[in-house]
């Protein structure tokens, strides 16, 4: 009998817990949807009590109680009076901190909001820098163009006369970050841009706008980076640190990817030290990039048929369309410094197959036509009439890639003050809205304007 009266209060124990927990989680469920509801309708103030109540007592029932949260939260602080502000940072962060306990998946995202809000709060550099450093060492792709900029701009204050290489590194590591963030959000745009026009969402359409701003953002930090680093990365400064630390740099990769691919841009490639810094690259990591860079020392000492070869063995051995692509416009350049404008084109159209969106190749075909207009005209009207196709290229590459529009401007302005006039239209006898056939290598049918 004694047993069965045990087992009967242990069995109304077990009934009654589970009656309590799911009296809990029905409750949660409640005023989640009570403070999404009110959320949704941006009624912060309302949402607030369900919300908050969801916050200390059903912490792991969704992740939009952080998401959703933290507008609730930040809409607190900035409702708040002098006196009860430090409350309301602490509540900000507290969504924050509690976000990072309960669904870390997204840490690096979360590191890189808080650089941002305490950064709005005005605290210290040195605050600021612990969390971009965080985000950065979890994943560096997760910093936004502003913190990418703040987190380099700390760096290159802190360590620039104590510590060259790290400012490098840095600046290396920040700037694949940046390839990395620009490579995805093209991916984006030109998988939208390949679906039928007619057809497009709302969606695709605001998620287009947004990627193009992102690219154009990342564009303008690159830009600023560069200004940054431009006092301490000059040929002059660049080429004995390299000398310096190549003995012990050799057979790492990743230094004399960095180093090759920092002396190429600040074209300080005549220095005998480039070819070496790329030979020993090449042996370290017979990459396609590797490749690309041996090629170009080779068109550069006149063996051109063995630098296409090793050209073309980097388009073939690389797998990722955006990275062949930039491969192929890196060809053209190279070809176009050579002269070889006809071959350069070619090489820019099939860099556009693999991404059609890339600005530069078109940017690229209207510089090589701008600069044949002397020769590929034999009066004021047909030379002119080669800005046409140039002003046409530069059109085309401003509407496929707005991330450069400022300068694709500055092409379109130039070109457009050197097509025909009026005046000269009159005096050839040319009619306006008429065919052109423009000869020599460009060999293209423009509309005169």
């Amino acid at each position: 009998m004694k047993k069965i009266r045990q087992f009967l209060t242990l069995l109304i124990l077990v009934v009654s817990t589970q009656l309590v927990f799911a009296q809990a989680s029905q409750e949660c469920t409640i005023k989640y949807n009570l403070f999404k509801g009110d959320y949704n309708a941006n009624n912060y103030d309302k949402a607030y009590e369900n919300w908050i109540w969801c916050m200390d007592n059903c912490p792991t029932l969704s992740v939009n109680i952080y998401k959703l949260g933290i507008k609730i939260a930040e809409h607190k602080l900035e409702a708040a009076s002098q006196a009860d502000k430090p409350a309301a940072k602490e509540l900000v962060m507290r969504v924050y901190t509690q976000r990072l306990e309960h669904y870390p998946k997204d840490k690096a995202g979360i590191y890189d909001d808080i650089a941002s809000f305490k950064r709005e709060q005005g605290a210290s550099d040195d605050e600021v820098y612990e969390w971009l450093d965080k985000t950065f060492k979890e994943d560096p792709t997760a910093l936004s163009p502003k913190n990418i900029y703040k987190y380099f701009d700390i760096i290159l204050i802190k360590y620039k006369d104590s510590d060259t290489q790290k400012v490098f590194d840095t600046y290396d590591e920040v700037g694949e970050a940046l390839e990395l963030k620009r490579q995805d959000y093209t991916k984006t745009i030109d998988a939208i841009n390949a679906k039928d026009s007619t057809t497009l969402s709302k969606k695709d359409i605001k998620k287009r706008k947004v990627s193009q701003q992102i690219i154009t953002n990342l564009t303008i930090v690159e830009s600023g980076l560069d200004q940054k680093l431009a006092s301490i990365s000059t040929c002059e400064r660049l080429i004995p640190f390299n000398r310096k630390n190549f003995p012990t740099n050799k057979n790492d990769a990743i230094w004399l990817k960095r180093a090759v691919s920092r002396m190429y841009n600040k074209e300080c490639t005549d220095d005998p030290l480039y070819d070496e810094l790329v030979e020993a690259y090449v042996h370290a990591d017979p990459s396609p990039q590797a490749s690309v860079f041996y090629a170009d020392i080779l068109l550069k000492n006149g063996e051109t048929n063995k630098a296409m070869e090793y050209f073309n063995r980097a388009v073939k051995q690389e797998t990722d369309d955006y990275k062949k692509a930039g491969y192929l416009y890196k060809i053209a350049v190279n070809l176009n410094k050579k002269g070889r404008k006809s071959e350069a084109r070619s090489y820019c159209y099939q860099a556009l197959k693999f991404q059609p969106s890339m600005g530069r190749a078109y940017l690229l075909i209207a510089s090589m036509y701008a600069t044949s207009a002397n020769s590929c005209g034999d009066d004021i009207v047909s030379k002119r009439m080669v800005y046409v196709a140039a002003l046409n290229k530069a059109r085309k590459a401003k509407s496929v890639d707005p991330s450069i529009g400022s300068l694709a401007n500055r092409f379109i302005r130039s070109y457009s003050d050197h097509i025909p006039t009026t005046k000269d239209l009159f005096v050839a006898g040319v009619k306006s809205g008429s065919t052109h056939k423009i000869g020599c290598w460009i060999n293209e049918t423009v509309i005169v304007p």
